[in-house]
């Protein structure tokens, strides 16, 4: 999805997707016009997200898809909720396993117990090249102070994430339920 975001650079997709063997859909978008140029939002997050939900599963569905995989990883979930609980006030975050029953679409994570240095490690190893952040709040941004927080208590408390993980299963924050290990979720 090409959301209108100066410096998006398509051939670095173009050029994974042909070494992995994946068909590539380019969309363009005006996502990027809407949120920071009509409605000059001053926290253009929360916006920007759901009308970049709303054109994924408009796009599954024009394409037959009735399953969404997302990349969102452990980190993600930490952070989101946190930022539920310091700014709405909720004791939640996404579910490893979501059902919309409004677009009839399932959404997946299938990399939700992988921190995200995890990742970044194995990019690294194999040599794969990212794509640059062409967002202009990013690092700016609500999440990017959340992310530092969590930093700080991990240098406190070494063992703060697996904490946050553990009361989430435990309480069975929306979906999220304890097994026997970490690998007790079925998609």
């Amino acid at each position: 999805m090409i959301l209108g975001f100066e410096n998006f650079d398509r051939e670095i997709l173009r050029k994974v997707c042909k070494e992995v063997d994946i068909e590539l859909l380019i969309v363009p978008g005006n996502i990027k016009q809407i949120v920071f140029d009509e409605r000059k939002e001053k926290n253009p997050c929360s916006l920007c997200a759901n009308l970049r939900r709303g054109m994924l599963n408009s796009l599954a569905r024009e394409n037959g898809c009735n399953k969404i995989a997302l990349g969102h990883n452990e980190d993600d979930v930490i952070e989101t909720f946190l930022l539920n609980m310091i700014y709405a006030g909720s004791l939640n975050t996404f579910a490893p396993v979501s059902y919309m029953d409004k677009s009839k679409m399932t959404l997946i994570r299938p990399l939700i117990y992988v921190p995200e240095k995890m990742t970044k490690s194995f990019v690294k190893k194999c040599d794969i090249q990212v794509m640059p952040k062409v967002c202009p709040v990013d690092g700016a941004s609500t999440r990017e102070y959340t992310l530092n927080l969590i930093k700080e208590f991990e240098i406190k408390n070494k063992s703060f994430r697996a904490g946050l993980i553990g009361a989430i299963k435990r309480n069975n924050i929306n979906g999220w339920k304890e097994g026997k290990n970490k690998n007790d979720i079925s998609f």
